[in-house]
């Protein structure tokens, strides 16, 4: 795909279609005051699915991801999607035709995802990603998989996913360059060369207060995460000027650091409290260093 990606989060399904119209002319609206409107070519839509009641922001019931993408696409323009989808709930059967709705509606990628941190893997009714891979490649061209860099044993999972038919790999947020150090070790291991989508997120000074991102990227017992969430609440606590500055020079050090591997690139843009006019002008310093398009 080798693009730039925008997550947006569905809203809650009180809301409906009004509050996700509302929702994609805030990106318009601010992607135009930024300059950052012409550089996305992608929504990245997560699915979202209820979590540890320990999360900071409660999760209520989502807006359907099909149903968000459907509602926000007029207001977008010449904009594809890419999805998470998580597989654990839904047989072969219903699968196949949530994928073949997905693709039609122009998702052009897919990411396929486990069990929630409350299950273990394997368990639920429906298939594990790993067997999706395999399963639907005549289905779904473009299939992604999620890619730790900090997780024990990831080098392995991540080359058995690409044995079972990833084509790409979604990072986690990354707020270190332990991206750098992971991938030039796979990349000297493996003749796998999946594209990366790597995520990038913008810190709000709320996040001293909420703390969202650090319960996102957290792994208790990890003392490279331990440094990441130390970043991050460091950050969250400096001026917008300052962490302006320190997320695009961390963006710098990860794209040297990889842009030499192999691997074909796409950027992901995340802005965990929502799409606001700081995030949106940090993400484009971003893409003036180094962008897909380039």
């Amino acid at each position: 795909m080798e693009t730039i990606a925008l997550e947006l989060v569905p809203p809650d399904v009180e809301g409906g279609a009004e509050k996700a119209v509302e929702i994609a002319r805030k990106v318009v609206d601010n992607g135009k005051a930024s300059g950052l409107t012409e550089r996305i070519k992608h929504v990245l839509i997560p699915g979202m699915i209820a979590e540890d009641e320990d999360r900071p922001i409660e999760i209520k019931p989502k807006m359907d991801t099909l149903d968000f993408w459907q509602a926000i696409r007029p207001e977008l323009g010449d904009v594809r999607g890419i999805c998470t989808q998580v597989t654990a709930f839904l047989d072969q059967q219903k699968l196949t035709r949530r994928l073949q709705a997905l693709g039609g509606a122009g998702m052009d990628g897919v990411v396929f995802v486990g069990v929630p941190r409350t299950m273990s893997d394997g368990e639920g009714p429906g298939m594990a990603p790993t067997d999706a891979l395999a399963e639907f490649t005549d289905v779904v061209d473009n299939r992604g998989v999620v890619l730790i860099p900090t997780r024990e044993g990831e080098h392995g999972r991540l080359t058995f996913k690409c044995e079972r038919g990833a084509t790409f790999a979604m990072t986690q947020l990354l707020f270190s360059d332990a991206i750098v150090g992971f991938l030039r070790d796979f990349a000297a291991r493996s003749p796998h060369r999946p594209e990366l989508l790597l995520s990038f997120g913008f810190v709000p000074g709320m996040e001293s207060s909420v703390r969202l991102i650090d319960w996102l990227i957290q792994d208790p017992g990890n003392d490279v995460v331990k440094q990441e969430q130390e970043f991050v609440a460091r950050l969250s606590q400096r001026s917008f000027a300052e962490r302006k500055r320190e997320l695009v020079d961390l963006y710098k050090r990860v794209i040297d650091g990889v842009a030499d591997l192999g691997f074909p690139l796409s950027i992901h843009l995340e802005a965990p409290y929502g799409p606001s006019k700081p995030a949106f002008e940090t993400f484009l310093e971003m893409l003036d260093y180094y962008s897909p398009e380039d």
